[in-house]
């Protein structure tokens, strides 16, 4: 049996966490930077709607979800680290047109390759975590790479409107010139360096793939063009039935399939299956909440866009803490599961507080500040519990794919809650009253609401690790270092 490489030195430890996370950071912060830029990008694409708008977000989140579940498979055909690298390098070139485009059209195509780049990154990067650093180092490394995620999405919205305010919304692109640079330098130069190609591997099934991009979209495409097109117009009922088309052709193909688009075996599995259900429901009331939160503050309470993003602040700050926090006192409170119910419950008093008491008048020391903070104690908890259930419900040879699985299922799930969202404030480009903005924040809570049921009922608490178990994973771990990284 091949030995597991050494367990690297404290500063190539940091430097691949830092990699890693760094990665993981810029692909989860495009996914809600933009949210401030939308009131930009009404006055300089004055004919577009919100919901034509709001494709600049869901593009993104329908390619991300849509690829994520094949490149955590191709992570173990390309290798980790070279899935990563090439993700990043996708990830920066399309950023760059993204602040260059010249219309909506363009715009949107773009934030669709950058989704594709972030797809690769996100589960090559908690793979090259977990297989990379030290096996006893794993829960807090998924708290790195939690709180990571859950910092960038929280903070997005910030960045977005200290940029947008001062440099317009092409700047939210520029940003990430420069650290997609440092990234890709880094990638090459301070992550472990592969090993031996071993025999060939299958690539994921192209069909397959395309299968799950077109069932993504469309069903996205028809809940979010619905109100405007009509629920019975026959391109409504076409995009409608190529979603279903399409998903009706992956689920038995990826049966079949020796390298499925989506490996059923892993949804076959009770904890690894509930804990997907749960990150779609978290998704599809995040992403909402998030995006409803910004157009609040901004077209209700008229706040300019820095001072939207910094009233955003506390709530990202909290989520990270919150994530490594709870990295720590996982193991000695029941597991991820305790984390995940932690969190989705503390969402859930926010969100039934926020729709009691908001109002269209500011009040952010009474309302906001304390609802944002709890908030963000929420997501990062939920980020935390739903992405270490995961992780830990797979062998660690297939940690990279049953990442990539959860992933989709939370970014699934927001491009659902983007495009909710667009159903609920129909065609309107403004918007003057808190009662729209409520009806988001009821549609996050009941959506919540479900994810907390299924979590207490649905998810086991953790057994204590037993030796034969930690014997099992060692083995599996010595063995996942002869592949290509």
């Amino acid at each position: 049996m091949k030995q597991a490489a050494p367990a690297p030195a404290p500063r190539a430890l940091r430097a691949l966490t830092l990699t890693a996370s760094g990665g993981t950071f810029l692909a989860m912060l495009d996914s809600t930077v933009t949210n401030l830029a939308v009131p930009d990008l009404q006055r300089d694409f004055a004919d577009a709607s919100l919901s034509a708008l709001s494709w600049v977000i869901s593009g993104y989140a329908v390619v991300f979800a849509a690829l994520l579940a094949s490149a955590g498979l191709l992570a173990d055909v390309m290798g980790r680290r070279r899935l990563f690298a090439g993700g990043i390098i996708t990830f920066t070139v399309a950023s760059l047109l993204c602040a260059l485009a010249p219309n909506l059209p363009v715009l949107i195509a773009m934030r669709m390759v950058q989704g594709a780049g972030a797809a690769a990154m996100i589960p090559a990067s908690l793979a090259i975590l977990l297989l990379d650093g030290p096996a006893e180092h794993r829960v807090r490394s998924i708290g790195v790479w939690s709180a990571a995620s859950a910092f960038a999405a929280a903070v997005g919205p910030s960045v977005g409107g200290l940029l947008v305010d001062s440099l317009g919304w092409r700047s939210v692109f520029y940003i990430n010139l420069p650290f997609g640079v440092l990234l890709t330098a880094a990638a090459l130069t301070r992550l472990p360096a592969p090993a031996p190609a071993p025999a060939a591997r299958r690539f994921p099934d192209p069909l397959g793939t395309v299968c799950v991009t077109l069932g993504v979209g469309a069903l996205t495409l028809g809940i979010t063009e619905g109100p405007d097109w009509g629920w019975l117009d026959p391109r409504t009922l076409a995009v409608f039935a190529a979603g279903v088309l399409a998903i009706g052709v992956l689920v038995p193909r990826s049966l079949r399939h020796p390298a499925p688009a989506v490996q059923m075996s892993l949804l076959g599995h009770r904890p690894f299956a509930v804990t997907n259900v749960v990150s779609l429901l978290y998704g599809m009331a995040q992403y909402p909440w998030l995006l409803a939160s910004v157009l609040c503050l901004t077209n209700v309470w008229h706040y300019s866009e820095l001072e939207a993003g910094l009233a955003m602040t506390p709530g990202a700050v909290t989520a990270s803490v919150a994530a490594l926090g709870m990295s720590r006192l996982a193991p000695r409170l029941g597991g991820p599961r305790t984390a995940a119910i932690a969190g989705m419950a503390v969402f859930l008093v926010c969100g039934v507080w926020l729709v009691l008491a908001l109002g269209d008048r500011p009040a952010f020391w009474s309302l906001w500040f304390p609802v944002a903070s709890l908030a963000g104690i929420g997501m990062g908890l939920v980020t935390m519990g739903t992405s270490a259930s995961a992780a830990f419900s797979a062998p660690p040879a297939r940690f990279a794919t049953a990442s990539g699985l959860n992933t989709t299922a939370r970014q699934f799930g927001g491009a659902l809650g983007v495009a909710a969202f667009a159903v609920l404030v129909g065609g309107q480009r403004t918007i003057s009253g808190s009662d729209v903005f409520t009806s988001v924040f009821v549609f996050s809570t009941v959506v919540v609401a479900f994810g907390l049921v299924l979590t207490v009922l649905g998810l086991r608490p953790a057994p204590p690790p037993q030796p034969a178990a930690a014997a099992a994973d060692s083995t599996a771990a010595a063995q996942e270092s002869a592949r290509p990284q």
